[in-house]
């Protein structure tokens, strides 16, 4: 167990080193740029994102405020409520994405995946997501 703790605290230091690195972008800002390219519509519910990106809402606002102001997110007032607010990805942050995408793909098969030679990555993503699934949500 000891080994899956140091991988919790290693990997995503290594994978942010590399990506600030080779792309420019810290893993802190291509994690909410990545889950907004994947949502409907390229937008999610602040409080969504922020639960994506494993987050307090304030620490999520924080992030967005600097994806704004570098004109790769925009925050919207929610159509459904007026209330809430979405973040919702620009062109320019799909482009950025998209740049920096090879950085985080190769750091991720060096760190982890390489290290799983010979090994089934269909089975081991399988258990990976039911791994990841927030137990919060499972009842």
């Amino acid at each position: 167990m000891r080994e899956l703790s140091r991988v919790m605290l290693v990997l995503p230091r290594v994978v942010d080193n590399d990506l600030v690195r080779e792309a420019g972008l810290p893993l802190s800002e291509y994690t909410p740029l990545m889950h907004l390219s994947e949502a409907p519509e390229t937008r999610l519910r602040m409080s969504e994102l922020a639960d994506a990106c494993n987050l307090s809402l304030s620490g999520m606002t924080r992030v967005v405020i600097r994806l704004e102001k570098q004109g790769w997110v925009q925050r919207v007032k929610c159509d459904d409520d007026g209330r809430g607010w979405n973040a919702v990805l620009t062109d320019g942050g799909l482009a950025r994405l998209e740049q920096a995408w090879p950085a985080f793909l190769a750091t991720v098969r060096q760190h982890l995946v390489d290290h799983f030679d010979g090994h089934d990555l269909t089975s081991l993503t399988a258990a990976l997501r039911k791994v990841a699934i927030d137990p919060a949500h499972q009842r």
